[in-house]
C-alpha cells in the first residue's frame, strides 16, 4: 500500500513517446519532482510525496525509458532537452501554469533547462546530489575505466560498461545501487533501487549514454541565467556525484548550498526527514504569497 494515492494520474504524448504523470494533494504552490536517469523511475520520490501533499499539489512523472513511461528506440529520444519538454508537457496537461521544481542527480541538468529557458514556469528551484557538468571535479575512481570499449576485467567501476550491462545486467545494478546508499543499514533502498532498476533493461539504458551529453560550457551558461530562488543539497559523501559539483552548481546560480554530514548521493530518500524540512523552508514562502 503506497501511503499517498494519486488524485489524478494518466499520460501525456510527445512524438509518439507517452509519458505518465501523477497528481497528488492540493493547494498552491505546485511542486514538480523531475526524473533522474532512466535507471530509476518516479518511485525514488516516495518520501517527499506524503509529507509535501499534505500541504500543496505534488507532480510527478516517469521519465522516458522506465517504469509506465514509453522506451522510444533512439539515442535522440534522451536528450536532455527531451525530457525537460517532457516536464512542461507534464504541466500542461495538469494545468500547472508555474511550479517548483525538484532534481536528484541526473534530474539537475533538466532542471537548469527549465529555469533558464522558461523562467516563467518555474518559481524555485532544489538541486539534490546535482550531477552538474559545469563545475567542480568528477570522482577519480568513475574516470579509470571506458563506459564503451570491451574491457578486460569487471571489477569496481568496470561494471560501469555498455558491454558489462548486456552480459549480466542485474550484476550491473548490484553493484551500482549500493554506490548510491553508502550510509549502513541502507539494505531495503538498496533492494528497492535494483527492482525499479530491472523495469527497465540494458539495451534502454544504453541509449541515455549514447545520447549526446550535456557540455560543460552550457550546463555554466544555464546555471548562470537561473534568476529563481535556488536551493542545492548535496551528502559530502557522495559516491556518484563529487561534492564538488554542488558546490559549484550553487555557486554559479547564486543559490544556498547544504552540505549533509554523513550522506551518499540520494538523502532524500536515506534522510528524508532533512529533506523534506528543506523543502518545505522553500514551499512555505510561496504559500503564503
Amino acid at each position: 500500500m503506497r501511503a499517498c494515492q494519486p488524485v489524478a494520474d494518466g499520460y501525456v504524448e510527445r512524438d509518439e513517446v507517452k509519458i505518465y504523470y501523477e497528481l497528488f494533494g492540493a493547494g498552491e504552490p505546485t511542486v514538480l519532482l523531475l526524473p533522474t536517469w532512466s535507471i530509476v523511475h518516479s518511485r525514488h520520490w516516495k518520501m517527499q510525496i506524503p509529507y509535501l501533499a499534505r500541504h500543496c499539489r505534488v507532480l510527478t512523472f516517469d521519465g522516458r525509458g522506465n517504469g509506465r513511461s514509453t522506451r522510444p528506440p533512439e539515442p535522440e529520444a534522451y536528450t536532455e532537452g527531451e525530457f525537460a519538454a517532457d516536464a512542461l508537457a507534464v504541466m500542461d496537461a495538469t494545468q500547472t501554469p508555474r511550479a517548483v521544481i525538484v532534481g536528484f542527480s541526473m534530474g539537475a541538468q533538466r532542471g537548469l533547462l527549465l529555469a533558464a529557458n522558461h523562467p516563467e514556469r518555474v518559481q524555485a528551484a532544489v538541486f539534490i546530489g546535482a550531477s552538474y557538468p559545469g563545475g567542480g571535479e568528477p570522482l577519480p575512481e568513475r574516470t579509470v575505466y571506458s563506459w564503451a570499449d570491451e574491457l578486460d576485467t569487471d571489477e569496481g567501476w568496470a561494471k560501469h560498461n555498455h558491454h558489462f550491462w548486456l552480459r549480466d545486467y542485474r550484476g550491473y545494478l548490484e553493484f551500482f545501487m549500493p554506490q548510491i546508499f553508502t550510509q549502513p543499514h541502507s539494505t531495503k533502498p538498496i533492494e528497492d533501487a535494483i527492482g525499479w532498476g530491472l523495469e527497465t533493461d540494458p539495451e534502454t539504458l544504453s541509449l541515455t549514454y549514447l545520447a549526446p551529453f550535456m557540455e560543460p560550457d552550457e550546463a555554466r551558461e544555464l546555471a548562470r541565467r537561473v534568476r529563481c530562488p535556488v536551493l542545492v543539497i548535496h551528502g559530502e559523501y557522495d559516491a556518484l556525484a563529487s561534492v564538488t559539483r554542488g558546490i559549484a552548481l550553487a555557486e554559479h546560480t547564486g543559490g544556498r548550498l547544504v552540505l549533509l554530514k554523513g550522506s551518499g548521493h540520494a538523502p532524500h530518500i536515506r534522510d528524508p526527514v532533512k529533506v523534506n524540512l528543506l523543502l518545505r523552508d522553500v514551499v512555505n514562502p510561496l504559500r503564503a504569497g
